[in-house]
């Protein structure tokens, strides 16, 4: 067994993609020969304050000799160099989901500033792991990190069972995510508002509190469009309402603008939903092409096109979702995703 400290900023059940992988490490790690100690770190990650970044570096200098520190990019990507400096001599795996400079929303400004951080972050890393290809070839690409410093760590997808959906009248479309720019909502609720005589309603499942602004903006869009009786916010739910939601669903819709991976999109692939998508960052790689439609991300017109296509052919939904079901059965599971980064820690302990 060797020992890691995984330091993740904020609540560990925060209910986002990010965090699941985390938590599942924290239960997985163990079977693959690892003994993890939870280290928390300020949840204003990842734009920390005076007193974060000081309260970092005592963790990090804090941390028993000889451990590994596994560091969520959410706040890794954001440390200053002479916080880094404060792990020592201990290795650090950085975990990279997708770059924080590149999160929808930001000015210009602060998206260099974060771009800059972590450049400079990550090559102090002894490795990196990112969460899917594409990511490992972007941080290559354009963060200058050796590609024989970063391993692919796919998040794992269950079993489950195949979803059931509805009688097509309406059609069920459900989106998961956390309601923030990034996640591309407001486009898909103008795509939507170009097919008013189309039998649909939307359930949109995700945090409402993580950009709340957004959130109010999008309320008001859906207000002013007349579809409040079409699409609800359910707001984060529990992995029980959520499973319901995607046994009850006949299409599962991503706009997002990017993706480091999209678990949502592999949680619909398992269960076997037809998924239309964009294609920004991940996400093109994540949902095979026979297993729905592919949009460009930010095109509202691509996207109202494919879910006319979709909405109103039962039979290529159907096709698109035996290709999704197959394709969902050679999806990697969290015992794998855990091996692999017990490897990377393996690699790098002094």
């Amino acid at each position: 067994m060797i020992e890691a400290c995984f330091c993740v900023p904020g609540d560990l059940d925060t209910p986002t993609g990010g965090y699941a992988y985390a938590r599942h490490l924290h239960a997985r790690l163990p079977e693959a020969g690892v003994i993890v100690s939870p280290v928390t770190l300020s949840a204003a990650f990842p734009h920390p304050g005076v007193a974060d970044l000081a309260d970092t570096a005592t963790r990090l200098a804090s941390a028993p000799e000889g451990t590994v520190l596994l560091i969520d990019g959410l706040a890794y990507g954001a440390l200053p160099t002479p916080v880094i400096a404060a792990a020592g001599r201990r290795p650090i795996v950085a975990l990279v989901h997708h770059p924080l400079g590149l999160e929808a929303g930001l000015s210009r400004d602060e998206a260099n500033r974060l771009i800059g951080t972590e450049r400079a972050a990550l090559a102090l890393a002894a490795r990196v792991v990112t969460t899917s290809r594409f990511t490992r070839d972007l941080l290559a690409a354009e963060f200058a990190v050796p590609a024989n410093r970063i391993t692919v760590a796919e998040p794992g997808t269950e079993p489950a069972r195949r979803a059931r959906g509805g009688n097509g009248h309406p059609v069920r479309l459900l989106a998961v995510g956390a309601l923030t720019p990034r996640k591309g909502f407001d486009i898909l609720v103008a795509a939507l508002e170009r097919l008013p005589d189309l039998p649909w309603d939307l359930t949109i499942a995700g945090a409402l509190d993580r950009a709340p602004d957004h959130v109010a903006a999008l309320r008001r869009v859906i207000a002013e469009a007349g579809l409040d009786a079409r699409i609800t916010l359910a707001g984060a739910v529990s992995a029980t309402r959520l499973d319901a939601l995607y046994d009850g669903a006949d299409l599962v819709v991503s706009p997002s603008l990017f993706e480091g991976y999209g678990m949502a999109l592999a949680e619909a692939l398992a269960r076997g939903l037809p998924v239309v998508s964009t294609t920004g960052g991940a996400a093109a790689d994540t949902v095979p092409d026979a297993a729905g439609l592919k949009v460009p991300p930010g095109d509202g017109s691509a996207l109202a096109e494919a879910l006319h296509v979709l909405i109103n052919g039962s039979t290529r939904r159907a096709k698109a979702g035996q290709a999704a079901w197959e394709a969902g059965q050679r999806l990697p599971r969290w015992s794998d995703t855990a091996r692999c980064v017990a490897r990377v820690l393996r690699q790098v302990r002094p």
